[in-house]
């Protein structure tokens, strides 16, 4: 699989998102340093969020359309007030992708209707990412995946059923190359609900790449993720939390996005294959390891006993697992004390 051909895969790094979201604080000029920060932190890709305030919801003041979980960090508003203040105007779009192109990164969307995808696909965007709250409308998974590009689609609040149908449209309807990405949809979320474990169950259920869009404060639950199997991360990013904003409270700074690009692809080397021994780069260790040494000056013909080998530090000579079989044995040759044991240097059989 790729995303404008960027592998992904567990044969590669993973691919790391920084979501900008509502954080341009209504301002293109700050929108594009965030690319330009994204950039220079190292990640991989850019992701906006494609819509409208009229598009998502309705201008009224009731309780269905209020925000009223005091936990929220936007409890209070309205949603139509939120989203108003959120959004991504679409005439930045082009400005934001092009400098994001310039500067080396992949930059694409989520779209949250129909019409956002007609916009992002006249801008030609490698890919697509559905939203946690949107991954239950089918309509819009259909559509995303007639473009026949790569579709990202969070899994967050989905029961099993839920994404079983979801998935099974989206493949259904031309979507060949699908990531799902485990989600948590707090705002912060706890690592203690991440439920990381459900990365290799995932991916062996649906048949399909795997990864994480992590809400928590930290950057363990992304690098326990990559341990198990995710080949994408993704985060909100901002320039300074201390600015505002409306995701500005769960987002990374960009000293921290880059410390999740370096811990996330370390995390990724670490995993390796399955190997017992040693590896090349221990070769200058061996030193440190015990095995058989001669600790006194002898000559040709003496037998060996405890007095003569030990099994000690560094670890160039026989292993210490032979020691039964040389004792009792004649060495061959005069050796000096410090000398590691070899077999050629021992009689054929013991006396």
């Amino acid at each position: 699989m790729k995303i404008s051909n960027r592998p992904l895969g567990l044969h590669n790094p993973p691919l790391v998102i920084a979501e900008m979201s509502g954080n341009h604080n209504q301002s293109l000029n700050r929108g594009i340093e965030i690319v330009e920060a994204a950039a220079a932190a190292g990640v991989h890709a850019l992701k906006l969020q494609t819509y409208t305030a009229a598009t998502m919801t309705l201008n009224l003041n009731s309780p269905d359309f209020q925000i009223l979980d005091k936990q929220s960090p936007w409890y209070g508003r309205t949603l139509y007030d939120l989203y108003d203040e959120a959004h991504t105007p679409w005439d930045w779009h082009p400005a934001i992708i092009e400098r994001a192109n310039e500067l080396g990164l992949i930059c694409f969307s989520t779209p949250f209707d129909n019409t956002a995808v007609d916009f992002l696909e006249s801008l030609n965007i490698p890919a697509y990412k559905i939203a946690s709250f949107e991954n239950t409308d089918l309509e819009l998974i259909k559509r995303v995946a007639q473009t026949e590009k790569p579709m990202l689609m969070s899994t967050g609040m989905a029961s099993l059923e839920e994404l079983e149908l979801s998935v099974s449209v989206a493949k259904q309807n031309g979507c060949k190359e699908l990531v799902l990405l485990k989600c948590t949809s707090n705002y912060p979320a706890s690592p203690k609900d991440s439920n990381i474990l459900t990365l290799p169950d995932m991916r062996k259920r649906f048949r399909c790449q795997v990864g994480l869009s992590d809400h928590t404060l930290g950057l363990g639950a992304a690098v326990a993720a990559v341990a198990h199997g995710a080949v994408v991360i993704e985060k909100h990013f901002t320039l300074s939390r201390e600015d505002g904003g409306v995701d500005a409270k769960f987002s990374l700074e960009p000293n921290e996005m880059r410390q999740l690009v370096n811990e996330t692809k370390s995390a990724w080397q670490a995993l390796g294959e399955v190997k017992y021994g040693s590896n090349k780069s221990e070769d200058n260790s061996l030193q440190f390891k015990r095995s058989i040494y001669l600790v006194k000056d002898i000559e040709a013909g003496t037998m060996l006993d405890e007095i003569s080998v030990r099994c000690i530090r560094p670890g160039y000579g026989l292993a210490p697992k032979h020691l039964p079989e040389v004792l009792g044995r004649k060495i061959n040759c005069s050796a000096k004390r410090g000398t590691p044991l070899s077999w050629d240097m021992l009689a054929a059989e013991k006396i």
